[in-house]
């Protein structure tokens, strides 16, 4: 490929407006709350209307009971009838059964569903991570998605094991003894209308002080990840710059900040039992000083009140049981709103309504073109790149070389479509990349990234990454282009080796090698290598660019690097300053025409043999 200053950094003919925007559809297509959660519950609509009629009839067993006292009581024990104590004693029996097989179902219905919701939305939010841009990723932060996809689906998980266990129960336990009670005696019943609605303005009040708090809760539980993976990936720089001390510091701050914050949620919530035990039991006090004036009088029956204290019991355990309600909801409450705001944020990068199949060119290959591409970052206050042109063709390679900040890698990161362009657009065989389906593009491509990331596993296994199918002889092959091959040989088990996470088990340059040779099995028709050679030697830099010449000679080659030893044997080197082209071309005809070049030759000229 031959391109001259002048035409890769000339404007290009105007580009169409794309059949596809990415960012446009995303938005448009971002589904309502409701509709996030009505898809979560739809698959246990059956089991939770089974359990529902449960908890119903779980529930009117329980209320039955007192009732059946009451009789057995008046008719029976103050009768001395021994046959109505029989008959009742063996209604209570059934009863009793019935509520026990009833709650047993309840608790099996519950918890498969809780814990299927609570599967279903790991797997939601993993689906919905895996589909982010970078942007999306850089906007949450990982120690925050983390929290969100484990700490806060937890959260969720363990409120609806309660809600449809216990809480479900409430409503109709604490409706239904009110109902039974004034069925029993109205008169002892008006003292609920005084309780009852005191109660929940204690509850209300509790609830409206700790929401807030709750939050924030969650929001330190992200720093204190935040921090404690910084200080795990950090662990040599910290103990290199001895920052020790300063790190324990800082960790103990965040810690004493949440703790804090969960004191305060605890002493507000705790107010709550000991509330609603007093308002209930001074009711039972009230109402027992009532009716033993009215059992003297012979207007009210022992049987009635031992009914009615049973049921009032009743009410206060659905009360106790709503208020454990309202100590989690808070937190699940927030943690569900974290939830929903992942689900809910669409990718930047979308896949488009009607894919464009990747057309054949004359030759076998991929070519990549820039045309008049601009990018800024969100929130950035001018694009980082602006007006980039150039074409790469199969079989030819472009290097791009120019200072820290200047957008190299922002171009590699561009063509993976991890980012969408701002303006212009670039095309692959002629198609606009945002109408091309995403597995699509990537599958032609094998991207070598700055950062060298090594999944946990064995060396097979990260090699294979890149083709699953990749026979022991292809792994070898690419191990040898990669200069990999005698490192991995000496390992015990050679390729059967672990691979630590991160590939941590693995020096700077090893891993760098790992990861080319992981692109070089899957034979991909693009090449990306973004500073793919900084942390080789430069016999071993010069090794691997010769074999991978040879390899790659067919291929579609984009080089993104720091030394003029890595990109001078490029067909056609671009020169990047504050995000334009300003030359381009071989290193021969740079050198005579750039002085930005002639600059950065000589800046290395310390440490390279560059002429």
């Amino acid at each position: 490929m031959s391109t001259s200053p002048a035409a890769a950094a000339a404007p290009a003919t105007p580009t169409p407006t794309p059949t596809v925007d990415g960012t446009r559809a995303a938005a448009a297509a971002t589904p309502g709350r409701w509709t996030i959660w009505r898809r979560i519950w739809r698959p246990y609509r059956g089991a939770i209307a089974l359990l529902l009629l449960c908890q119903g009839a779980q529930s009117l067993s329980a209320l039955l009971l007192p009732a059946l006292s009451a009789e057995i009581v008046d008719a029976g024990i103050l009768r001395n009838d021994p046959g109505a104590i029989a008959r009742t004693g063996a209604a209570m029996l059934v009863a009793a059964l019935g509520q026990l097989l009833f709650s047993i179902a309840v608790a099996w219905l519950g918890a498969r569903v809780a814990m299927g919701i609570g599967r279903d939305l790991r797997a939601a939010v993993f689906a919905r991570v895996q589909d982010f841009s970078l942007h999306e990723m850089r906007r949450f932060g990982a120690p925050s998605l983390i929290t969100r996809s484990t700490n806060d689906v937890l959260q969720v998980q363990t409120f609806l094991v309660m809600v449809l266990t216990m809480i479900v129960a409430a409503p109709i336990m604490g409706l239904g003894g009110v109902a039974m009670a004034i069925r029993q005696d109205a008169g002892l019943s008006a003292l609920l209308a005084v309780s009852v609605p005191l109660l929940a303005v204690l509850v209300g009040v509790l609830v409206g002080l700790a929401l807030p708090q709750f939050s924030r809760m969650q929001e330190q539980i992200d720093r204190l990840n935040q921090i404690l993976r910084e200080q795990i990936n950090g662990l040599r720089v910290i103990r290199a710059f001895v920052r020790d001390a300063d790190e324990r510091r800082r960790f103990g701050a965040a810690n004493e900040a949440m703790t804090a914050t969960a004191l305060k949620v605890g002493r507000i919530m705790s107010l709550n039992m000991p509330l609603a035990h007093l308002i209930m039991q001074l009711s039972a006090i009230a109402m027992v000083w009532v009716a033993a004036h009215r059992i003297a009088a012979g207007t009210l029956g022992v049987g009635a009140l031992v009914a009615f204290l049973a049921y009032i019991m009743q009410i206060l355990i659905s009360v106790m049981i709503a208020s454990m309600l309202f100590v989690m909801a808070p937190r699940a409450l927030v943690s569900a709103r974290r939830i929903r705001e992942v689900l809910q944020t669409q990718p930047s990068v979308a896949e488009p309504g009607a894919p464009v199949p990747l057309p054949a060119r004359p030759r076998s290959g991929v070519e990549i073109e820039f045309r008049d591409v601009s990018f800024a970052y969100p929130g950035a206050e001018r694009p980082i790149l602006h007006g980039i042109s150039f074409r790469l063709a199969p079989g030819q390679t472009v290097a791009i070389i120019g200072a820290t900040g200047s957008g190299k890698s922002t171009i590699v990161h561009l063509v993976a479509r991890l980012f969408d362009v701002s303006a212009g657009c670039i095309l692959v065989n002629g198609v606009d990349v945002r109408e091309l389906a995403l597995e699509t593009l990537w599958s032609q491509l094998g991207l070598v990234p700055q950062e060298s990331y090594l999944f946990s596993g064995s060396v097979a296994d990260t090699l294979r990454y890149g083709k699953a199918d990749a026979s022991e002889a292809d792994l070898w092959e690419a191990l040898e282009i990669a200069q990999a091959r005698d490192f991995v040989a000496a390992l015990p088990g050679q390729l059967d080796a672990p691979v630590a996470q991160g590939g941590g088990n693995f020096s700077g340059g090893q891993r760098q090698r790992l990861a080319i040779a992981r692109a070089l099995v899957r034979r991909p028709a693009v090449y990306l290598l973004d500073d793919s050679f900084s942390a080789l030697d430069y016999a071993t830099d010069a090794r691997l660019r010769a074999a991978l010449a040879v390899r790659a000679r067919d291929a579609a080659t984009l080089i993104v690097g720091q030394r003029v030893s890595s990109v001078r044997g490029a067909d056609t080197i671009l020169v990047l300053e504050r995000g334009t082209i300003v030359a381009a071309g071989p290193h021969d005809t740079l050198m005579a025409q750039s002085p930005v070049y002639r600059e950065i030759v000589a800046s290395q000229h310390a440490g390279e043999d560059v002429p």
